[in-house]
């Protein structure tokens, strides 16, 4: 008996132990840079090669317009690992309904391997389908993922499916999901052009911008569980304190994913904003601090070769500028007078992301760019402020944006202009008598050709009187004939 409680607690005594030891370390692969390659020189980030990044794959895109900006073996097949959780969160955002309460399933907490990140969800919990995502995109939690497919789609393979339908139409060519979350499976793969697509269209999704971008998030108890709490792990977007330094911060960082597995590796997919340019990076199979570094050289890259201007910004580097008239076109030159651009819509927030030599480009040929339209013509008077006429941009994608073209500055008419007809009319309207105003002018044009009518009756009547007084002088003929 006494044997048997030895043993008892030997195996107890093991079991404690085997607590308190650390779990086996997961080795995950660290890329180095190779000897002959380029040294990377931070001042000077428009010199970047590819040699120069850790990541066996990456990208880079100008977020607005997918363009790309810089890339490495952008399509070879690569696992994402948890990036995955950015279409998970997409295809949710579009199907479901934040407020939609999610039940957890037995099955999506069940995992076939270890260290899997979770949210230790307890089956028959019921929480809101916005806590889940900020859970699967926030901490990455794995369960959460599976919740909501399960949610969405009814079960996981209806989900993936789903997803999957999703990247086909974003146009992703080299890319199938297996799965909701991301955990490594032989035929779940993409590649950094396709994520770079997939994340694109999910950063356009408002909520899930402000879901990436959170750093510390409190979900509320459940009907099972207390409060729980969580952090970002994006090294990028976290500053440093005086208690804790980090060398990789990126103030222009605004998300986006990270992912791990012992087959992809250390992946990181990025966002960054900076002067109205937005940018999405992609690594994949890169280090564990390689994936900061390296998405700190993409970012600052592309900064530096992409600027954001507004068509205003475009118009003020080449104003317009037009030839005034006193009466008409023809009439003096009243000088030159330039336009000034407002838009017409205050809310605008129309911009052009180009280089800066296609920003050179535009604005030396802005008609080309631009529709200008005058709604009058240059003559005097001009009243400054006074729309002149309009400037249309037609972006490739939403309706035209109409900016209004101003007078800078007033010209007076000359004194002695004669009236227009326009200023006639307007004066006649004005005039409450329904008689014209008599005027010195007026007496001349009337009086003129009556004066004109009166000699020509006198002279008239003269001619006239001296020919009957010619003709009474002259003798009556006489008879030819003898009597």
């Amino acid at each position: 008996m006494n044997h048997l409680r030895r043993m008892f607690a030997l195996v107890c005594a093991l079991c404690v132990l085997g607590c308190l030891l650390p779990a086996h370390a997961i080795e995950i692969p660290e890329p180095t840079l190779s000897p002959e390659a380029n040294k990377y020189d931070p001042e000077h980030p428009e010199l970047l090669y590819e040699d120069q990044l850790y990541a066996a794959s990456a990208i880079l895109i100008e977020a607005s317009t997918g363009q790309v900006i810089f890339e490495k073996n952008p399509d070879v097949v690569m696992y994402p690992a948890s990036t995955t959780k950015i279409l998970t969160a997409l295809v949710a955002l579009e199907r479901g309904d934040l407020d939609q309460m999610c039940t957890v399933s037995e099955n999506a907490i069940t995992f076939y391997e270890d260290n899997v990140t979770t949210l230790d969800l307890r089956a028959g919990e019921t929480i809101p389908l916005r806590e889940l995502l900020y859970a699967a995109l926030v901490k990455s939690a794995n369960d959460a993922a599976n919740v909501i497919a399960e949610t969405i789609g009814g079960d996981q393979n209806t989900f993936v499916a789903m997803m999957n339908q999703k990247v086909a139409e974003l146009g992703c060519e080299s890319t199938n999901f297996t799965n909701p979350n991301g955990l490594h499976n032989d035929f779940h793969y993409t590649t950094a052009r396709d994520m770079a697509r997939i994340t694109m269209a999910a950063m356009q999704n408002e909520t899930f911008r402000q879901m990436v971008s959170t750093l510390n998030y409190t979900m509320p108890a459940t009907n099972l569980m207390r409060s729980r709490s969580f952090s970002n792990s994006n090294r990028l977007m976290i500053a440093p304190t005086s208690e804790k330094n980090n060398k990789y911060y990126f103030p222009d960082a605004i998300g986006v994913k990270t992912g791990t597995t012992t087959k992809a590796g250390y992946c990181f997919i990025g966002a960054a904003e900076r002067d109205g340019v937005e940018l999405i990076s992609v690594l994949f199979f890169t280090g564990e601090n390689a994936r900061w570094a390296d998405t700190i050289k993409l970012m600052n890259y592309g900064f530096s070769q992409y600027v954001s201007v507004t068509p205003i910004d475009l118009y003020n580097m080449n104003p317009v500028t037009v030839d005034t008239k006193n009466f008409s076109l023809e009439d003096t030159n009243m000088g030159r007078l330039p336009l000034t651009c407002v838009a017409q819509d205050a809310s605008n927030t129309t911009k052009i992301i180009a280089t800066p030599d296609e920003v050179d480009l535009m604005a030396s040929n802005l008609k080309d760019t631009m529709l200008f339209e005058y709604s009058r013509e240059f003559l005097a008077p001009i009243t400054a402020g006074e729309v002149m006429g309009t400037m249309t941009y037609f972006p490739e994608k939403g309706e035209p944006v109409v900016y209004n073209l101003l007078a800078a500055r007033s010209i007076d008419k000359r004194a002695n202009a004669p009236k227009t007809l326009e200023e006639i009319v307007a004066e006649t309207e004005a005039d409450p008598n329904p008689f014209p105003p008599f005027t010195f002018e007026m007496g001349m044009y009337i009086a003129v050709p009556v004066l004109g009518l009166f000699i020509l009756v006198k002279v008239l009547r003269k001619v006239a009187h001296r020919r009957r007084v010619r003709n009474a002088r002259m003798p009556k003929p006489t008879s030819r004939y003898l009597k």
